[in-house]
This record gives C-alpha cells, structure tokens and sequence, in this order.
C-alpha cells in the first residue's frame, strides 16, 4: 500500500512539475480524437511504465508546405501547391474543437481586414461538408473552406493539437506556427508575414 502511495506520488509530482515548467506556453486545443482539455495521453515506452504526457505538434517551422490534395466541399481536389504564390495562413481546425470554435470568429475578423494581401484557408480533418461549410459561416468566416478527408495534411504536418495554424511566406515555407490565437496575435503574426 505504502509503495502504490508513494507511486502515485511520485507521478502527481513529475506531472505538476512538468505542467509548471510549461506555463506561459500555448497548449490550448483539442487532440484530433476529441479529448477534452482537461484528458491528457498516456506515453508508452517499451519496457517502461506508463507515464501520462500531452502530445504536442511537430516542429516545422522553415519546412515547406507538404504538397497534399484537400478538397473542396463540393468534392472538387485543390493541392497545396496551387495555395503558393502569396502569404497565406492555414488554419487547421473542426466543429466539435472548443478551442476552434471560439477563435474562428477572430480568423473572420482579421481576414477581412487583410482582404486579398493574405489567403486565409480553413482546414478541416473530421467534419462532412455541410458542418465544414455552415458552421464557419455561422461564425462570420467568408475564407476559403477545405475538407483534409484522409488526414493527410493533418499527418504531414504532425499535428496532434486543434486548433492548429501555419504561416506560410509566398515560396511555400512554413514560416511560423501556432495553437489558439486571439485577434490581436494573428494580426501580428499577418504582419511579420507580409514584411
């Protein structure tokens, strides 16, 4: 009993610390199988206990935008290489996300303002089309809509939290990325990509 205790201790403690060490960063977002914010993973490494963790998305900023056929709500395939040619922010995120939902109407806003000087695309990985479709709309988005219906963008760009967005510089490079946003930082994150 004395060992189950100092167990479940031990644990407590190695979670809260790390949980600690990682404020201030943006771990806001659902996990693509609906988790709650509240749910967190469990790790396993062959031939170790389980350790409860939270996944994160890969790193890939300066990488180039993986070339992947999405889809409009109509069915028609777009790829990402027919997206290049000007600054553009994918935004990566589904209906029943939360965290999605409260930042689209902010995505709709600063669209808006940047007008044709940045193409903003939504992205969804889960939703049929009439959901991807109405629900934007509902929140005020007017962008651009694609369905990823086979996860493959979702994949390559290792993306294991929702909402999740990328900057991408007009060459195709993926110059920054990042979890919930507010308007006030997508502004900025528009600006560092038009300068």
């Amino acid at each position: 009993m004395l060992l189950v205790s100092l167990a479940a201790a031990l644990v407590v403690s190695v979670v809260g610390g790390w949980a600690l060490s990682r404020d201030g960063e943006d771990t806001s977002g659902d996990d693509p199988a609906g988790a709650g914010d509240d749910e967190v993973a469990i790790l396993e490494t062959p031939g170790t206990a389980q350790i409860p963790g939270i996944e994160t998305n890969d790193e890939v900023d300066g990488d180039p935008l993986p070339s992947i056929d999405l889809f409009t709500n109509d069915g028609d395939a777009i790829n990402t290489d027919e997206l290049r040619g000007q600054p553009l922010v994918i935004n990566l995120w589904y209906s029943t996300c939360e965290p999605c939902k409260r930042e689209l109407p902010a995505f709709a806003e600063v669209q808006a303002e940047y007008g044709d000087r940045v193409r903003f695309v939504g992205v969804n990985p889960q939703d049929v089309p009439a959901t991807n479709e109405s629900f934007a709309r509902e929140r005020g988005v007017q962008y651009e809509l694609l369905l990823d219906r086979d996860g493959a963008l979702t994949v390559e760009l290792g993306v294991a939290r929702f909402p999740s967005t990328f900057f991408v510089a007009a060459d195709g490079t993926i110059v920054r990325q990042s979890g919930v946003l507010e308007a006030d930082d997508l502004r900025t994150y528009v600006e560092e990509l038009l300068a």
